[in-house]
C-alpha cells in the first residue's frame, strides 16, 4: 500500500497545481479551445491532461511550508504568464478579423454581419471567412502542435519561482494592440487601394457629367469589384499569414525572454 505523508502530498499537490494555473489560464484564452463553442468542462480537462503530461518535464520547484503570501504571488504569477500568451495568440487571429473589417467597410458590405459563435458577437461577412480561412490554415499546418510546445517551453524560460514577470514583456503585450492595427491594414492596404482609385473615377464621372446617377451604379459596381479584389488577393493569403504567423511568434518569444 502507498503510503504518503503530509510533506510528500503538499510536493505532490504543488507540482500539479502550479503548473495547472498557467496551462488553465492559457486554455481559456487561446483561440479555438478557448472559446464559447468549447464547454469549460472540456476546457478543464485539456488543461489537466496537459498537466499532467508536463510535469515529468518540469524542473525541480521550489518549496514553500504551509500558506503564505508567497504562495499567493506565484499563482497569481502563472494566472499572468497563461492569460498572456494566450492574449497574444489571440492577436494573431485577430489581425484578420481585422483586415476583413477594412476590407468590408471600403467596398460597402460593412452592414453585413452575422453572428460569431465563438465569441459571441456580431462580425461582418468577410472578416469571418478570413478568421475561418485561418483556422483551417492553423490546424493544418499543426499550430495546435506549436501551442502546446509554447506553453511547455514557457516553463523552462519562465520557471515557477516567486518572482514576476519583467516590466518588458508587460509592455509588449500592450505594443501587441498597435501591431495587429498595423497587420490588419498591410493584409487589407492592397484592397483598400484599388477601391479608393475606383471611388476616384467614380468622382471624377460625377464632376463630368453630373446628369450621370453614379450612386444607381456606384454601390453595386464597387461591391462587385471589392469581391473581385478579395478573390484575386486570396492567393497570397497563404504567404500573408505566413508572415503575421513569423511576426506572432517572435513577439511570443520576446514576451518570454524578457520576461526572465
Amino acid at each position: 500500500m502507498l503510503a504518503l505523508s503530509i510533506p510528500e502530498l503538499v510536493e505532490w499537490m504543488n507540482r500539479f497545481l502550479w503548473p495547472l494555473f498557467r496551462i488553465g489560464a492559457f486554455a481559456m484564452v487561446v483561440p479555438m479551445i478557448g472559446t464559447q463553442l468549447v464547454p469549460v468542462r472540456i476546457r478543464l480537462g485539456f488543461a489537466v491532461a496537459l498537466t499532467l503530461l508536463v510535469m515529468p518535464l518540469l524542473p525541480p520547484l521550489p518549496s514553500y511550508e504551509g500558506l503564505s503570501p508567497v504562495l499567493a504571488l506565484i499563482v497569481a504569477q502563472q494566472l499572468l504568464i497563461g492569460f498572456a500568451l494566450g492574449f497574444m495568440v489571440q492577436v494573431f487571429f485577430q489581425v484578420f478579423v481585422l483586415g476583413g473589417q477594412l476590407v468590408s467597410s471600403q467596398m460597402g458590405l460593412g452592414f453585413a454581419s452575422i453572428s460569431d459563435p465563438a465569441n459571441g458577437v456580431s462580425v461582418v461577412v468577410l472578416s469571418q471567412f478570413y478568421l475561418m480561412l485561418t483556422m483551417l490554415l492553423f490546424l493544418s499546418l499543426n499550430g495546435h502542435l506549436v501551442l502546446v510546445t509554447i506553453i511547455v517551453d514557457s516553463f523552462g524560460v519562465l520557471p515557477i519561482e516567486a518572482g514576476w514577470i519583467g516590466a518588458p514583456s508587460l509592455w509588449r503585450v500592450v505594443l501587441s494592440g498597435g501591431w495587429m492595427f498595423a497587420s490588419g491594414l498591410l493584409l487589407a492596404l492592397p484592397a483598400v487601394i484599388a477601391l479608393l482609385v475606383v471611388n476616384f473615377a467614380f468622382g471624377i464621372m460625377t464632376k463630368a457629367a453630373p446628369q450621370l446617377n453614379i450612386f444607381a451604379i456606384g454601390f453595386p459596381f464597387t461591391m462587385l469589384f471589392g469581391l473581385f479584389i478579395t478573390w484575386v488577393g486570396l492567393s497570397d493569403f497563404i504567404g500573408q499569414y505566413h508572415r503575421i504567423a513569423a511576426a506572432a511568434l517572435e513577439m511570443v518569444g520576446s514576451l518570454l525572454v524578457g520576461g526572465r
